[in-house]
């Protein structure tokens, strides 16, 4: 009998287990070649599965819980005790009437969600704040914290508050309520999508049209070039310098690193968003948008329309509405506005600096609110002409502001930066920093230009990329995995959300 000798054919199988084992330094991520590969043998027998709906919603499963596998090893466990919990709970919740029974379901399905995120997230930074209460020495536990647990925890709560709320109903099955949350494009990083708005394309017989196709292609190669192309290399380059050691540079050099920052995470968040949005295209669902052009907002609340679209939404419909929202006077509303942006802050991370991030933005809202009040401005109000370039401009470094406290690690470091731009400027290391750091202000400047540039330009993009031939959209695609090579770090750079 034939025989096939895997040794003549140089298949080292060790080393094949190794990749497709989990690595705590190399998650898998979009921007990935391992991912390249196994989206290519994901599709093949996506696409054979079609037609049989049940078979192919238990392969995409199967295969987003081996991707949450690889970005986090064996706590892709947590990911089915919050599937299991909140669907059985859902379904629990439509079969009494009992008020009191509904509201005691619902608290099991937040204390579930919110105690994972608790342990994982905020153990070490409680246990910080209450040592001293004992005179105990802090020595921080040793607690992994898996990739994305913020995002499916608010994705599953999201459902659960739905049903509480009568707004949606319940799944009948486990498969499809796991396919829903553990859908690979969005699992660790978002957007956070509704169920309201997943769940009708669940079953929905797959359809991708060439229209779907090409748009798809569009967010996939325009994130993979926010990601890999501008905010690896600004980081790597720049950004990570000046961050590390503020002291270190002057206040011009601080300056631009901020600057940098503020397109880095830019680029990283809604490149990863786009590249979900895209993914998902293809696959035949339809994502909403996470991220509008947020610098071009010319206020904060305008900002938080813009930025994180999906976290934004819900903070305002689960929290500041569960709060009371602007129902309960102008002052509890303030109130509101502080707490949400308060937890909001805290969602992204236990430290001191994340909670400042969020009290600044809360403040800005709730002043920005208190000024639209006192002027009797709509909601619907916007500036025009040298007004509106004035309140761009003034948006945009409060946020670049804002972001000092967001990427420190520490509130020490903030202050050194704030104190280094304020107090040992030197505008004369102008000419020196551009000439020394070319290729990062050239790549910064590209960023910022296609950032501000008029949404009519990205629209015609898109519709370009839809048109081209099969063959020239593969070229496209092609070109910019070139690029990237060209351009990238020795390591891939994991995605800054994915430590949220």
């Amino acid at each position: 009998m034939w025989k096939l000798n895997w040794e003549a054919l140089g298949i080292d199988w060790g080393k094949v287990a190794e990749v497709l084992t989990y690595d705590s330094h190399q998650p898998m991520i979009f921007n990935s070649g391992l991912f390249l590969f196994l989206f290519l043998g994901f599709s093949l027998v996506y696409v054979l599965l079609q037609r049989k709906t049940t078979a192919r919603l238990l392969f995409v499963t199967m295969f987003s819980y081996y991707f949450y596998y690889k970005s986090s090893g064996v706590y892709f466990y947590l990911l089915g005790i919050v599937t299991v919990s909140d669907f059985l709970l859902a379904r629990r919740m439509e079969e009494t009437d009992t008020p009191w029974k509904r509201k005691l379901l619902v608290v099991a399905s937040l204390c579930i969600n919110l105690g994972l995120l608790c342990y994982f997230k905020y153990t070490n930074f409680f246990y910080e704040m209450l040592a001293p209460l004992w005179n105990g020495t802090f020595r921080p536990l040793d607690i992994f914290l898996p990739v994305g647990i913020s995002f499916f925890t608010f994705q599953s709560l999201s459902y659960t508050l739905d049903v509480y709320r009568k707004d949606l109903k319940p799944l009948d099955s486990l498969l499809d309520y796991a396919f829903y949350v553990s859908f690979f494009p969005q699992l660790v990083a978002g957007p956070i999508v509704r169920a309201r708005d997943f769940v009708p394309q669940i079953r929905r017989p797959l359809s991708v049209s060439s229209e779907m196709f090409g748009r798809g292609l569009f967010f996939i190669v325009s994130g993979l070039f926010k990601k890999a192309v501008i905010s690896d290399y600004i980081s790597v380059n720049f950004v990570e310098r000046i961050f590390d050691n503020p002291g270190l540079y002057s206040g011009l050099e601080n300056l631009f690193g901020i600057y940098g920052y503020a397109l880095q995470i830019y680029c990283d968040f809604s490149g990863y968003s786009d590249m979900a949005i895209g993914l998902a295209l293809l696959l035949g669902f339809h994502f909403p948008l996470n991220f509008n052009s947020p610098y071009k907002a010319e206020s904060v609340t305008d900002f938080w329309h813009r930025w994180h679209i999906s976290l934004s939404t819900w903070l305002r419909d689960y929290l500041y509405i569960s709060l009371g929202g602007n129902r309960k006077g102008k002052a509890r509303t303030y109130i509101n506005l502080m707490l949400t942006m308060l937890l909001g802050g805290l969602w992204h991370g236990a430290s001191w600096n994340f909670i400042v991030w969020g009290g600044l933005h809360g403040a800005a809202l709730a002043l920005h609110k208190f000024f639209r009040n006192l002027t009797g401005r709509p909601k619907t109000y916007h500036s025009t002409g040298i007004r509106r370039i004035f309140a761009v401009v003034l948006t945009f470094h409060f946020v670049c502001f804002c972001w000092i406290f967001f990427r420190n690690a520490t509130f020490d470091a903030s202050v050194v930066m704030i104190r280094q731009i304020f107090t040992a400027f030197h505008p004369e290391l102008f000419v020196q920093l551009v000439t020394g750091y070319w290729q990062v202000f050239a790549l910064m400047a590209l960023g910022f230009v296609l950032h501000w540039c008029p949404d009519s330009w990205q629209n015609a993009c898109s519709r370009g990329m839809t048109r081209l031939p099969l063959v020239a959209q593969a070229m496209v695609l092609i070109a910019l995995v070139y690029l990237v090579i060209q351009v990238k770090s020795s390591d891939i750079q994991p995605f800054i959300y994915f430590q949220f």
